[in-house]
């Protein structure tokens, strides 16, 4: 009713204005019309224009019946577009009717808002103009506050692979359009807003407060909308490459391809999201900028701090793991490489021992090994080699099947070894004096230092050994015979488990100065002596192969065919048999073999059986390489690794190998000899510096360096009567191996994104020189880290030198699995921390 009061209250010049408005309307959906059929516009974009254009009619008839509300509409603006205009109306009607024409405003500024979402090309200068300075002025506040939320979503597009945002720039030319439409309809209503008194402009000032409300809101929407958008022809991704290449020009902040590939190793998660995810993601952050910009009216400074924070929360949530137990049929003595029981159960033969070889999971796991019940901190070096914990390693089947032997015997709470074995009841000492006397070129702790044990049992050889100053790499395979290994580690002898199966061990060739094998049960003889070949691959030129086992000294038809079956193999192999000599207390005999300084006996074979191996086979190749039946030829040229035998122990500890000069660069990029030497330089008087640490030694006997170069860290602790060192080269590192094992030290190859094949609870001290910063480049560090907890001891402790920004990631990591931070400096890279006996309480999902 107050509508049509008003319409009679209305002069002829309102009249004449209103007409004059409703032509120029009318034209303007005309052009509208051509320019939609020129441009060959989607139905749906016909649609949306045409509300747009409906609702400006409408509310332009409202406008000219003498509604004088001045409200000022807001648009979004992007990159390269005109200043936003001010649509400026008038009302004069009731609060019942100024609340019907504000959702009226609601809805057709929700309209416009979509429309300018988008870049519309490219428009000159003076066409996007405004003749009102203070107009300008607003108008440039809040284009600071929008372009970084697009600068964002650009980014964004970029960094997740363009998946999501394609689409944004399909409506661009679409947009230009329709902003001279809503131009032309604001020029209209402002020539009709002159003339009206004072209080028509305070009711046109209130209106306009609450306008620019809505307008915020509906901006904020807008990025809903352009997160849903999925389907834009190739025209459309040529014009947002055009627009992102734009604001990279103008804005120093944008991130290159190159910087968003680092971004996503850093956040793998991001990686995987599914589509709906990432929109999702990138409209609830699109829309948190853009709405704080928008309030602010100036440029936001947290527009491309969402992304960081999207990354630094995944890093977190990767940190602060929820860590559970393994539930695994292998229990507190898992080891993941060896117990994948998935992986053994498809394997087709188990001909060659391959259900006892490493078969990791796809995945390494991320979860913790249970403690045996009762467990206790390991006895001390040197009563722990005759005793350990029965708890430690609740295991009993040997104690029954060998106890006979010497093996292993209970003795309450105890686990007992009187240190004997098969082959040496009466005691390891007497017999490696025994082997001794039989062959006196072996030479313990001088002329032999390093020494392989195959089928080492209990570890009793290789125990004994330490006093004679050798050291044995020791080995058996993960089966029948229970937990053997583990009992070794748990009284301090090193050992691993593995098998001679089918591939090659992972060691280089020719570096054992003996290797022994006490009934061992290895078939040497069979499928062409391809087992012995392995070892003579492995064992140094001039070194020796004791065997000690029933075809040397029994005669059962049995023994007889296998002895007969070794004699022409060794003779093929022009090994040459130094001695058999028999132990009277023990009632065993050994055969001691001597592999040849020279190709000269191999060039002499009347048969070439076995084969010579082809010229290209690297006899240092160990990794996962199938095993081959056939001779490597010795090293001769005197400048060759293995053409010479080391200098005396400990000679041969701190010089650098013969093989070694000047004419090659070394690992840190000096002649190799005088790196060799540097590196030793570096590492001699870590033993001061890891007690200033929290390392006490009395308390650590099993040391594993998970990174050595050198071996300088193994060279350095040598003078510590207690302590041995597993030298750990990895498989992406140089081989550096057989300068380790020249300078009487040991170790194997490995790769840290792999299980290591050793038992749980294992090591006293793990240390990592610069190893972690590089491994993550590959594999997880939540991974590996769950491996360092599963090998180190209850009590054990870890040193990590590092960057500063992976020491606080392994430190975080560490705390979340309970361990404790002894000691940290992220400026010096080096942290230390000791494990705890914290263990989940859930089981990981089987």
């Amino acid at each position: 009713m107050a509508l049509f009061n008003s319409r009679k209250r209305s002069t002829s010049p309102s009249y004449v204005s209103t007409s004059t408005t409703l032509i120029f309307i009318a034209l303007c959906v005309f052009g509208v019309w051509m320019i939609s059929s020129n441009y060959g516009f989607s139905p749906q974009t016909l649609t949306d224009e045409a509300t747009s254009t409906s609702m400006a009619i409408d509310t332009s008839s409202k406008i000219n019946n003498d509604l004088s509300s001045t409200q000022d509409i807001p648009q979004i603006t992007t990159k390269n577009i005109q200043e936003p205009v001010e649509t400026t109306t008038k009302s004069t009607i009731e609060d019942s009717a100024e609340t019907n024409t504000n959702s009226e405003m609601q809805k057709d500024t929700s309209t416009t808002t979509t429309v300018f979402e988008d870049n519309p090309g490219h428009l000159p200068d003076d066409a996007i103009k405004s003749d009102d300075k203070n107009n300008n002025n607003e108008a440039n506040k809040q284009k600071s506050g929008t372009s970084d939320s697009q600068m964002f979503e650009e980014s964004s597009v970029t960094q997740k692979e363009q998946a999501s945002s394609v689409s944004e720039s399909g409506n661009n030319d679409q947009n230009s359009e329709s902003e001279k439409v809503q131009q032309s309809s604001v020029e209209a209503s402002e020539g009709n807003a002159k003339g009206q008194d004072s209080m028509e402009s305070q009711n046109a000032n209130e209106a306009e407060n609450k306008e620019q409300n809505l307008g915020q809101k509906q901006d904020v929407q807008s990025f809903d909308t352009r997160g849903s958008k999925n389907n834009e022809d190739e025209a459309n991704k040529e014009q947002l490459i055009e627009d992102k290449g734009d604001i990279t020009k103008k804005d120093g902040k944008v991130t290159t391809q190159d910087e968003n590939v680092d971004s996503k190793k850093e956040d793998t998660s991001q990686v995987s999201q599914s589509e709906p995810e990432k929109n999702e993601n990138q409209g609830e952050s699109a829309k948190s900028q853009d709405s704080k910009a928008e309030k602010k009216g100036q440029k936001s400074k947290k527009a491309w701090a969402t992304q960081a924070d999207q990354s630094h929360q995944e890093k977190k949530r990767q940190q602060d793991n929820t860590w559970y137990l393994c539930n695994v049929t292998a229990g507190a003595d898992y080891i993941p490489c060896l117990d994948n029981e998935k992986a053994i159960k498809m394997l087709r033969s188990t001909k060659h021992f391959q259900h006892r070889e490493r078969h990791c999971p796809e995945d390494p796991p991320t979860c913790l090994v249970p403690l045996p019940e009762n467990y206790k901190t390991p006895i001390q070096w040197p009563s722990s080699r005759d005793k350990i914990w029965y708890h430690n390693v609740p295991h009993t089947l040997l104690a029954e099947v060998k106890g006979h032997q010497n093996w292993v015997k209970v003795t309450g709470e105890y686990l007992t070894f009187p240190g004997g074995g098969t082959q040496f009841i009466h005691g390891a000492l007497h017999y490696i004096d025994f082997l001794q006397q039989a062959e006196g070129g072996i030479g313990w702790g001088k002329h032999t230092r390093v020494i392989l044990d195959v089928g080492c049992g209990v570890g009793s050889f290789g125990g004994y050994l330490f006093e004679r100053d050798v050291i044995a790499m020791s080995f058996a395979p993960k089966d029948e015979h229970e937990a053997q290994v583990q009992f070794a580690l748990e009284r301090g002898i090193p050992a691993i488990s593995a098998v001679m199966g089918s591939q090659r061990l992972p060691f280089p060739s020719n570096v054992f100065d003996l290797i022994h094998c006490a009934r061992c049960r290895v078939p040497w003889h069979e499928e062409g002596g391809m087992l012995l070949l392995e070892l003579n691959r492995v064992l140094r030129p001039g070194g020796y192969f004791a065997w000690s086992a029933t075809p040397v000294y029994q005669k059962l038809e049995e023994d007889v065919e296998i002895w007969n079956a070794m004699s022409s193999l060794t003779k093929a192999m022009c090994w040459d048999l130094v001695t058999i000599n028999k132990d009277k207390l023990n009632h065993v005999g050994a055969a001691i073999y001597r592999k040849p300084i020279s190709n000269e006996c191999y060039e002499r074979r009347e048969k070439s059986e076995p084969p010579m191996c082809k010229d290209n086979d690297d006899p240092n190749a160990a990794w996962y390489v199938p095993l081959q039946a056939c001779i490597h030829k010795v090293p001769v040229n005197k400048a060759e690794r293995g053409a010479k035998w080391p200098e005396e122990w400990p000679h041969r500890l701190h010089k650098a190998p013969y093989w070694l000069n000047n004419s090659q660069l070394g690992i840190y990029k000096k002649p190799a000899a005088t790196d060799f030497s540097e590196d030793s330089e570096r590492w001699k008087n870590v033993v001061d510096e890891l007690s200033n640490i929290g390392i006490t030694w009395s308390n650590v006997r099993n040391v594993m360096d998970m990174k050595a170069v050198y071996g300088g860290f193994a060279a350095a602790l040598r003078d510590l009567p207690a302590v041995w060192v597993f030298n750990v080269v990895n498989i992406d590192s140089p081989d550096t191996l057989p300068i380790i094992y020249e300078r009487g030290l040991f170790g194997i190859y490995h790769d840290w994104c792999e299980s290591f094949s050793t038992y749980p609870r294992t090591y006293d001290l793990l240390h990592a020189d610069n190893l972690f910063s590089k491994l993550k480049e590959r594999c997880k560090l939540a991974a590996i880290m769950a491996e360092v907890d599963r090998i180190a001891r209850p009590g054990g402790k870890l040193v990590v030198r590092d960057e500063s920004s992976t020491i606080s990631e392994v430190a975080a990591l560490l705390k979340s699995l309970q361990w404790e931070i002894i000691s940290s400096n992220e400026e010096k890279g080096i942290l230390s921390a000791k494990k705890g006996n914290w263990r989940p309480d859930s089981l990981a999902s089987s």
